[in-house]
């Protein structure tokens, strides 16, 4: 699995999705937008107008904060 989790500066959503992965262990690799805009235009053109975006292998799995998809993620690990 290589996850791949979308954030941004301020973004209260963002922040709680990394703490569940980091709390359950969940080896993940993060892209700021803010910090690395070139991330914006791949996010649009893969539709998403917001973050946080959960990759797994460059396909999106989970957008917003979830944590009912997030269990269902850490439970099929």
């Amino acid at each position: 699995m290589n996850l791949v989790l979308y954030t941004k500066n301020n973004c209260i959503q963002c922040k709680m999705t990394k703490r569940f992965l980091e709390q359950n262990n969940i080896e993940f690799e993060e892209r700021n937008i803010t910090d690395e805009p070139e991330y914006i235009e791949y996010l649009k053109n893969k539709g998403f107008q917001s973050v946080p975006v959960l990759e797994n292998n460059s396909e999106p799995i989970i957008n917003g904060f979830r944590p009912d998809q997030l269990k269902e993620l850490i439970a099929t690990l």
